[in-house]
């Protein structure tokens, strides 16, 4: 909370601690989904929420930016450029990270999202698929998962997406604890990694391939 009201100063957004503040840190360009976000804009303004973007790119998408900032002064900031300190303050102080990649090996963002509590919205591929859990209230040991992560990519898929987590924010706060804290705990060390690869390296020598 502390960390989200000195982002809302720093950014000149309304101090409020009940609106949600999404997120989104990376190039301007067409794999990281930019695109989606600028067809989505209008409609996400309609709602109760407060936008930033960090990143830079085609100069179109940071024009548009620019003048979207002008259009929603209360509610969408974009920070048109690249700063590391930046981006470290948006991912702490944010609710919600988002991430509509049309690909991504591998992604990091939101593995930093996760470790400072904040809840990825993720498009379903690659690394992004494999590293958030999309959010299940009823699973076999309660409550499951750390985001969400949709599919296919559309923007009604993505508006879908945010609108669930922007509700489960609003209204379900015991459950977006939940949705912090797995997302905290979660391990995505090379330690993990490297574990895994020894796991496979086993695998390989009990079943071993067959030779003519």
């Amino acid at each position: 909370a502390k960390c989200k009201a000195e982002l809302q100063k720093e950014l000149g957004l309304p101090v409020r601690e009940d609106v949600p503040l999404i997120g989104f840190i990376g190039r301007l360009d067409y794999q990281k989904g930019i695109d989606l976000i600028k067809m989505a804009i209008p409609e996400l303004m309609r709602e109760d929420v407060q936008f930033v973007m960090l990143g830079s790119g085609d100069p179109i998408f940071e024009g548009w930016m620019r003048s979207t900032e002008s259009s929603y002064k209360d509610k969408f900031r974009g920070w048109v450029g690249f700063s590391v300190p930046v981006s470290h303050r948006i991912t702490a102080g944010c609710d919600i990270l988002l991430m509509p990649s049309r690909f991504e090996p591998c992604g990091l963002n939101q593995l930093y999202a996760m470790q400072y509590g904040t809840v990825p919205v993720v498009h379903g591929t690659g690394g992004l698929r494999d590293t958030v859990e999309t959010f299940n209230p009823f699973g076999a040991k309660g409550e499951e998962g750390t985001g969400w992560a949709f599919s296919p990519l559309t923007v009604d898929k993505m508006l879908w997406a945010l609108r669930t987590a922007m509700s489960t924010f609003r209204e379900h706060k015991p459950s977006w604890e939940g949705l912090m804290k797995r997302g905290m705990t979660k391990d995505h060390t090379w330690d993990h990694a490297a574990e895994q690869y020894e796991q496979i390296f086993e695998w390989a020598f009990v079943d071993q391939p067959y030779v003519m």
